[in-house]
């Protein structure tokens, strides 16, 4: 693994918010590196700043100090269409919760984003329907989202994630609202994508057992990154 190139670098990540009169060290100097093919859990209690972490990571949110690094490239300094195209180009995201956009199709709301970064139209279709096919989501894709299970609805949103071909995906609990034989099933698809496409990954969970299937886990803990 350690000659692949880094797809991700956070170097002495700190951030703090204030409650009040009381300062919160949510991160102390966090540093991370994930490369190509690597996926890596994280680990820690809930408040530990996971979701804080992957912000920061997926460029959503400003580090009070320290750097981000995407496939090589500093973004500590970039303005804010620089960040927004680095994130559409480069990242894909899947959260606890689907987001789908419930007026679209499942098929839908994989082309547009892709239609956002460029792609045809019909272009961006003949791709989701590739990708709805390797989910089992052929006879879903023109079902709006209020018409899939809660499992579907997590597989368009990794399908959306993963359409724009990224190299990182960032994951926050995307299994956290299923039940567990679903949650399993969701997981394998979602390993089965990133380690076919050759994807960096980093994936939050409270899940060990989930955990313990990826390449290796990071815990969070007092603001810092240790090896669990």
């Amino acid at each position: 693994m350690s000659e692949r190139a880094p797809v991700l670098e956070l170097k002495g990540i700190v951030r703090t918010f204030r409650q009040g009169l009381v300062k919160l060290h949510v991160l102390r100097g966090a540093d991370l590196t994930v490369r190509e093919g690597e996926i890596v859990a994280l680990v820690g209690p809930s408040g530990a700043g996971k979701s804080t972490l992957l912000h920061i990571a997926g460029l959503l949110e400003k580090a009070d100090s320290g750097d981000v690094m995407i496939a090589g490239q500093s973004c500590i300094k970039l303005d804010d269409d620089a960040l927004t195209g680095i994130r559409r180009d480069k990242l894909g995201f899947v959260y606890q919760y689907h987001h789908l956009l419930p007026e679209f199709s499942a098929r839908e709301n994989v082309v547009i984003p892709q239609v956002i970064a460029g792609r045809s139209k019909a272009e961006a279709r003949v791709r989701a329907d590739e990708i709805l096919s390797w989910m089992g989501l052929s006879d879903r894709a023109d079902h709006r989202p209020a018409r899939l299970s809660g499992g579907e609805q997590q597989r368009v949103a990794i399908a959306r994630a993963i359409a724009n071909t990224p190299r990182l995906l960032l994951a926050d609990e995307p299994t956290g609202n299923l039940d567990p034989e679903t949650a399993a099933e969701v997981f394998e698809i979602l390993l089965r994508l990133a380690r076919g496409a050759g994807l960096a990954a980093l994936i939050a969970t409270h899940n060990m057992d989930l955990a313990a299937r990826m390449d290796r886990i990071i815990r969070l803990g007092d603001g810092r990154l240790m090896p669990a």
